[in-house]
């Protein structure tokens, strides 16, 4: 019994040390890296004075990084041998902007070799984007590690433009995030850009008696099913999230009131009271939706999954 005791108190002890070594924390690299935000944020900020499209492609590797595997860069890493990895899965086939995490890391290794991890980067890039969109700033907590897995099937687990409440929901509360962080987290929407795929399903054959969803805004309806006809051609065609899709801002939630969101996941925002109570509170106040974005997004990124500090982003070690 003694012995049983014993071991159930090291096996705790072994746990916690773990769980303590996995921790995050804002000050993880004050000794060993101490100038980490202000490299990413110099590599944010050069390649958005060539591409305005790198706030919305950040912030959308950091979210669809997160989703797999936790945060542990395995978004990054390079389809090899027979493996296909997450970057090349379907969801992710638009995601661009790599080269900004590799110049951040670049330069953060020319400083601190072998100390900050591509997933603490990218966490970085991530904040660094809503910022200097014009969106709120936060302390990143740090002390991520590199995931060594990366496959593309699993990123059928990411929620789709295509989702409604229900399989939203079930998606967010299988990584610990709630429907309040579903709804803030969605207002990430307010930039970038999406392809006609995205939102087909609604401006073509929708049910069998609406061609289009009924609750698109008539005239936003036609502007879009203009701009993707039924039999598209044109490559890359698509449209802004919304009309100020390079500033970080609650435009997103009064499109969606007005019934002017390109997703039906966007729509289905307003299909529960809950949700649609969060929708009006941030669509009315920037502050309120900011504050609550800030929560959710370091609670997001907080759910963590690696096992090494990769020298290459790309590779594992």
């Amino acid at each position: 019994m003694a012995s049983a005791l014993a071991l159930l108190v090291n096996l705790v002890f072994i746990f916690s040390a773990v769980s303590s070594l996995n921790a995050l924390s804002l000050n993880y690299y004050a000794k060993t890296c101490p100038n980490i935000d202000s490299v990413v944020t110099n590599a944010v900020k050069n390649a958005m004075m060539r591409d305005k499209t790198v706030p919305a492609a950040l912030l959308r590797m950091h979210f669809h990084d997160c989703f797999i595997r936790g945060c542990d860069a395995s978004v990054l890493l390079n389809s090899k041998g027979g493996n296909k990895a997450e970057k090349d899965g379907p969801p992710n086939v638009s995601l661009h902007a790599f080269y900004v995490i590799d110049n951040a890391k670049k330069a953060v290794e020319a400083l601190c070799p072998g100390v900050v991890s591509c997933a603490d980067i990218l966490a970085l890039a991530a904040r660094d984007a809503v910022t200097l969109s014009g969106g709120p700033t936060w302390d990143v907590p740090k002390g991520r590690k590199d995931g060594r897995t990366s496959k593309a099937s699993e990123t059928i687990q990411l929620p789709g433009p295509t989702f409604n409440i229900s399989q939203l929901q079930q998606s967010f509360s299988q990584r610990g995030l709630s429907l309040d962080d579903l709804v803030a987290l969605s207002g990430g929407h307010t930039l970038g850009f999406s392809h006609c795929s995205s939102f087909q399903n609604r401006i073509h054959n929708f049910n069998k008696t609406h061609d289009i969803d009924p609750t698109l805004h008539p005239s936003f309806a036609a502007s879009v099913k203009g701009i993707c006809p039924k039999n598209n051609k044109v490559k890359n065609s698509g449209a802004t999230m919304d009309p100020s899709s390079t500033t970080f801002d609650n435009t997103y939630f009064k499109l969606i009131l007005q019934g002017k969101a390109l997703f039906s996941s966007d729509q289905t925002l307003l299909t529960t009271s809950g949700t649609k109570d969060l929708v009006s509170n941030f669509a009315s106040s920037q502050k309120t939706f900011y504050e609550a974005f800030v929560k959710s997004m370091i609670k997001m990124s907080s759910i963590t999954g690696g096992q090494e500090v990769r020298k290459d982003c790309r590779v594992v070690n």
